[in-house]
């Protein structure tokens, strides 16, 4: 493949290999990679003492009290968070049926992995595939990142139900880094396709052509020699 295109197409791809390792480890081992915060203003929710900042991972949730002190559940995808406000009149439950679509990331991420090694071949029908592989991560990312704005939507509507709570809900670190592996699998995707294509193109015009010259007018009135 064209090395012009080629080199870029392995940067995108690797960018975005390092950016899903990182948001598929997220939380409770890496605490500032969660996808949805909630902040508690003066209506402190109860669902640990004192909690102050609620984070959602892909495999546990963490809350911090107000000493800052960081406590996390144990690890597993599919988790279920129930959240109170201070005087325990009403809670709200954060179902498994909104984390557990939290694995895709993981699952995108070991497909970019193989469009990532498929794109250092120098083979027409090994890019061919690399470029396949990685509009295949793409679109697993992007059902990954559908999933994150459900889990905002859901858990910003469930935080406003709640009485005497004033708590905000945002979009955090791995959120962000997700939209940005989306970009770098779609660039890379375009740009080992169309690097395979002038490959190709140019394979094409490096066949030799047979000469031919017309006769001329005044030829076809000459008497052929025995």
């Amino acid at each position: 493949m064209s090395r012009i295109f080629c080199i870029p197409g392995v940067i995108f791809l690797a960018c975005a290999l390092v950016l899903g390792i990182i948001v598929s480890i997220s939380l409770p081992f890496l605490p500032p990679l969660d996808f949805v915060r909630v902040h508690f203003g003066n209506g402190v929710a109860t669902m640990g003492d004192g909690m102050v900042e609620l984070r959602f991972g892909i495999w546990a949730p963490c809350y911090y009290n107000t000493e800052g002190a960081r406590t996390c559940f144990k690890a597993g995808h599919a988790y279920i968070v129930s959240i109170a406000n201070q005087q325990n009149t009403a809670n709200v439950i954060i179902g498994s049926s909104w984390t557990r679509g939290l694995a895709v990331h993981p699952v995108a991420t070991a497909v970019t992995a193989i469009a990532f090694a498929m794109s250092f071949s120098t083979h027409h029908m090994v890019t061919l595939l690399a470029s396949l592989t990685s509009f295949l991560a793409a679109l697993l990312t992007l059902i990954a990142f559908a999933i994150d704005i459900a889990l905002f939507a859901f858990v910003h509507h469930e935080i406003g139900k709640l009485p005497d709570v004033n708590g905000t809900t945002h979009t955090s670190v791995a959120f962000w880094l997700t939209f940005v592996t989306l970009i770098l699998l779609l660039l890379a995707g375009c740009t080992v396709c169309f690097g395979r294509r002038k490959d190709r193109m140019s394979g094409a015009a490096s066949y030799p052509m047979a000469s031919y010259n017309k006769p001329s007018f005044f030829s076809r009135f000459r008497r052929n020699k025995v």
